[in-house]
Formats: C-alpha cells, sequence, structure tokens
C-alpha cells in the first residue's frame, strides 16, 4: 500500500492576477494569496485605491503589484494582460450589484451589471486562459460568484442573472480548459459586510431577512473567503473543477 502525501496548499513560485483586488473580497483574496507565497497583481480602475492596498500590504511585508486597468475595456485589457507575465492563478473578483425590483429595473442598470460581472469577467478570462494554454503549465482560475448564482434574493434579479451566468460560464470553461491543465471553479460567499453591501444591510428589516437565512449565526467576513481561495487555487484543489464552493453559512442547504 502507498503512503499518501497531503498535497501542499503553498503558492510559492505562481503568478496571480485578483480583478477588483483593491479593496473589499479581492484585497482579502489578494492577501491570501500573497501569504501563500504567490506574486500577486491587482486590477482596478481607482489609482488611489490601488495606492492604499498596497501601502496596506507592505505594511504587513506583503508585495502586491497596482494595475490601473478598467477591466470592461477590452481592447485595453488584451493590450495590458499582454505585458505582463503568464499567470498561474486568476481571481475574477470584481462586481457589481444595483439592486431594484424587477419591474423597476432600467436598462443602464442592467447593462451596467451585465458588462461587470458577466461581460468583463468573460474576456478577461479569455485573455488569461490563452496565456495559460500558450505556456503550457495548466493553472486555476476562480470566479467570485455568490450564493446569489444559487437562489434568489428580492431586488436582485439583474444581480443574480449575472451570478447564474457566471455559474454557467464556469462549468462551460472547466469542460474546454480541462485538457490544457486550467481549473475553472467559483467560491460563492454569503453576504459578507464590505463596501458593496453595507447600505442593504444597513436596513433592519433586510439584516433580518439575511439573519434569517444564514444557518450559522453571523455574517460573513472578507476573512472567510480566504482560506477557500487559497485552497483553491493549491495542489489541494488539483482534481476540483468546474465547481461551486458554497462560503454561505448554511445558506443554500435548505
Amino acid at each position: 500500500m502507498r503512503f499518501p502525501q497531503t498535497p501542499s496548499f503553498s503558492l510559492a513560485g505562481r503568478r496571480a492576477l485578483v480583478t477588483g483586488g483593491s479593496k473589499g473580497l479581492g484585497f482579502a483574496c489578494a492577501v491570501a494569496l500573497a501569504q501563500a507565497g504567490a506574486e500577486v497583481w491587482i486590477a482596478a480602475r481607482n489609482r488611489d485605491d490601488l495606492a492604499s492596498a498596497v501601502e496596506l500590504a507592505a505594511g504587513e511585508h506583503l508585495t502586491l503589484h497596482p494595475l490601473a486597468l478598467d477591466i470592461t475595456e477590452s481592447q485595453k485589457v488584451e493590450e495590458t494582460l499582454r505585458q505582463l507575465p503568464v499567470m498561474d492563478i486568476l481571481v475574477n473578483s470584481a462586481g457589481l450589484a444595483r439592486h431594484q425590483p424587477f419591474l423597476e429595473v432600467s436598462d443602464a442598470n442592467f447593462d451596467a451589471v451585465m458588462a461587470l460581472n458577466v461581460r468583463a469577467t468573460f474576456f478577461v478570462s479569455q485573455q488569461i486562459a490563452r496565456r495559460m494554454c500558450e505556456a503550457g503549465n495548466g493553472g486555476s482560475i476562480i470566479h467570485l460568484s455568490s450564493q446569489m448564482g444559487h437562489v434568489g434574493g428580492p431586488q436582485r434579479s439583474v444581480y443574480c442573472a449575472s451570478k447564474f451566468a457566471l455559474e454557467g460560464l464556469t462549468r462551460t470553461m472547466a469542460l474546454e480548459l480541462g485538457e490544457a491543465g486550467i481549473r475553472v471553479n467559483t467560491l460563492c460567499p454569503t453576504f459578507i459586510e464590505t463596501e458593496l453591501s453595507r447600505q442593504s444591510l444597513s436596513d433592519p428589516d433586510f439584516r433580518r431577512f439575511v439573519m434569517s437565512n444564514i444557518k450559522l449565526p453571523r455574517l460573513g467576513k472578507v476573512e472567510d473567503v480566504m482560506g477557500p481561495v487559497v485552497f483553491l487555487a493549491s495542489d489541494a484543489a488539483a482534481m476540483i473543477t468546474g465547481s461551486a464552493l458554497m462560503v454561505d453559512g448554511g445558506w443554500t442547504a435548505t
């Protein structure tokens, strides 16, 4: 009988790109990957936010490379990503939520959410995956989805539609890219207290609704995604692709 060896969670020697990496969940993911040994680039539109994130990480003796980029501009994305080294890991964390009742959703809000959550994620992934295929070393692509990619939610028709689309994209990418050794998965958090969710959670009725559905007795924290993102990026998840890792406190268990 062969003695089994626990796969490594180390990301030493690997390069990672995190979109939306200057704040919130994206920044937490970037920090986690860097702490696991990866060389990490963080992409965001706002140069001041990038500078603040880089400075904050440096204070903890971590290096994050800033990348000022609007990922909704496909041509700019292609030009910029071609100038970077080949990535081993991509975390698509950039996202947008504009919550309205279904009957009141505007064209502008629908287009804005879909442009970032689906279209931009699609084409960033395409560019990174092409480079991965050219290099022939495989890789891990992780989409920050949501529990709302698996269930519905009040006033979240567009957001849910975008995250359900992301789940479908993940499965197809996994099928097509598996032969190249590229794994594609989603990470699906519940409501986590970030700048993106703060306004919704400030409403007492909505907060009660959230807490009644999370089976663990608390809201999520950004730290709750840090272990899972390292896991999915590492050799410990070497046989996991086309899957959704729920970090939802049990919301979707019912």
